[in-house]
């Protein structure tokens, strides 16, 4: 027997029962709850921008004021908010719902290569943007501990190897490493010494920035083959700074271990004494 036979027989209760649902359905509709704060989520973008060494007002005016009138211009933007920091930059950029958060990256990464000019030049590595909300909280939080290593040197594998593991998973929108110390290579100038070469803490630090630079360094081009000039002088530990030559004085070298002490640490220790430059 047909499942529809029963109510082609009766029409009229066939008919009753269809009233009967619509009714129940539109006083079921009435009483739904709504949602004071309904799960919306908007397309969203946070850009991140590190100048170590900044004070928050340099951050203001050098690197967060360039990029938010870059970033006023995008269409579809609907809120902007900006916090600087010491030796930091955050910009947090909501669209429109209807607007594609692919379409929104692309506009954004546009804007930041308008800026780039804007910017100071000696800034470590361009900003750097997550299509994330920063309001939205951690699904998984990992904690890392060692009884051999020093806390830089695990801040060092979580950033480099595990960090970047964990971000190339699927449905991962980012990645964020606190708590730890970042490894870094610490100078502590004796103000004595530099005196007595006639040096000033800014001949140091002009000096450790310009040997610090990695740099095109050219090719051979010959008749039959190309060579391109791979050497990197970017110096990554405490011996490679030792024997940096800051300036010459009488005709002699004067080294950087002669007017400071070179150790390997981190970049915000708890306590160090005399003043201390950390290589950009």
């Amino acid at each position: 027997m047909s499942p529809s036979r029963p109510f082609i027989l009766r029409p009229v209760a066939t008919t009753l029962l269809m009233v009967g649902i619509l009714l129940v359905g539109f006083v079921a509709y009435r009483q739904l709850p709504i949602s004071a704060l309904p799960q919306v989520d908007y397309p969203t973008i946070q850009v991140l921008t590190f100048y170590p060494g900044a004070s928050p007002d340099v951050m203001t005016s050098s690197v967060t004021a360039p990029l938010e009138r870059q970033f006023g211009q995008i269409p579809g933007l609907n809120q902007m908010t900006s916090t600087s920091s010491f030796g930091s930059s955050i910009v947090t950029l909501q669209f429109v719902l209807d607007l594609n958060i692919d379409v929104a990256e692309q506009e954004v990464q546009a804007a930041i290569n308008a800026a780039t000019n804007l910017l100071p030049q000696d800034l470590p590595n361009p900003p750097i943007y997550s299509k994330i909300n920063p309001a939205d909280s951690p699904i998984l939080t990992l904690a890392l501990t060692s009884t051999s290593l020093p806390l830089n040197k695990v801040e060092d594998l979580a950033e480099t190897t595990l960090s970047q593991k964990i971000s190339q998973l699927p449905g991962v929108g980012m990645v964020s490493i606190s708590g730890g110390q970042r490894p870094a290579v610490r100078i502590q100038a004796n103000p004595t010494a530099l005196a007595a070469y006639g040096l000033s803490l800014e001949d140091l630090r002009t000096a450790l920035s310009q040997a610090n630079v990695d740099q095109a360094k050219g090719n051979f081009d010959g008749p039959h083959q190309a060579y391109t000039i791979g050497a990197n002088d970017q110096l990554l530990t405490s011996e490679g700074y030792r024997p940096l030559i800051i300036a010459y004085k009488n005709g002699a070298p004067v080294r950087l271990t002669d007017v400071a002490t070179v150790f390997d640490g981190a970049e915000k220790p708890s306590k160090a004494p005399g003043p201390t430059i950390i290589p950009g």
